[in-house]
């Protein structure tokens, strides 16, 4: 029994029974997952299985309409502290780097410790610095997005997320955007966050850092998780044909 009680305490992000519609479109179809704290999960799957979906939930980006999700204990309803609490300790960054285009990239990471937070200007500045030295890029800080390569920006987006202080790092593709040469630098950069024990969820297609990242690498297709497992024993020993299909046709 006293296991149960630690392990409980240990869950991050908890899912039971989760369904999601868009009109007709039935897209999540009853979705279980149970995430602990400083667990690193990469999802993958074809387009259109729901993955990017399922994590927009965990942040009320879309609202689930049927089942549970309990972040850190706070389950998400359409009450809207609940979700306001739930996204203070979540962070979301995206394949589009959504940066704001007027503002200096040093403003774009205040801007939201200030106006959410109540944080100091001068103690939100510092904090920025401090993270975009994390992602190696703290000489930039004066620059407004555009000057920046498609790598930089995503960097600059990650180290906004990390200046919330949050408990959980969602990613959506966030390399599908870049340019090949500039992968390697936002992978380098999450692999770093891994490192430091960042409970993270990461939609991709970079096999390489679901193998070396990852605790588990979880298989989605048709709004469904039809598999899930350890790094190795998914890409080694895959139990569902449709899950070898995708492999065969990603790994080369």
């Amino acid at each position: 029994m006293q296991e149960n009680v630690s392990g409980i305490q240990n869950v991050m992000i908890e899912i039971t029974g989760v369904h999601k519609w868009f009109g007709e479109f039935h897209v999540l179809k009853g979705i279980d997952l149970t995430v602990q704290r400083q667990e690193r999960i990469v999802i993958c799957g074809p387009s259109g299985s729901g993955k990017s979906t399922l994590i927009r939930c965990i942040n009320r980006l879309e609202a689930h309409q049927r089942g549970r999700i309990c972040v850190d204990g706070i389950e998400l309803t359409n009450n809207i502290k609940n979700v306001e609490r739930v996204r203070t300790e979540v962070g979301m960054v995206f394949q589009h780097f959504n940066l704001f285009p007027h503002l200096t990239i040093l403003d774009n990471l205040t801007l939201g410790p200030i106006w959410a937070r109540r944080t100091p200007k001068k103690e939100a500045e510092q904090k920025a610095m401090v993270y975009l030295e994390k992602v190696h890029i703290a000489d930039q800080a004066g620059k407004f997005p555009a000057q920046l390569s498609g790598g930089q920006q995503q960097r600059v987006a990650i180290a906004r997320s990390l200046c919330m202080d949050p408990k959980v790092m969602l990613f959506d593709e966030p390399t599908s955007a870049l340019d090949p040469e500039m992968i390697k630098e936002v992978l380098d950069v999450m692999i770093e966050l891994a490192g430091e024990g960042m409970t993270m969820i990461v939609v991709t297609h970079e096999m390489g850092f679901a193998r070396s990242v990852a605790h588990r690498v979880l298989f989605m297709d048709d709004g469904r998780i039809v598999e899930g497992n350890t790094p190795e024993a998914f890409f080694n020993n895959p139990q569902h044909e449709r899950t070898r299909l995708f492999l065969s046709q990603i790994l080369h």
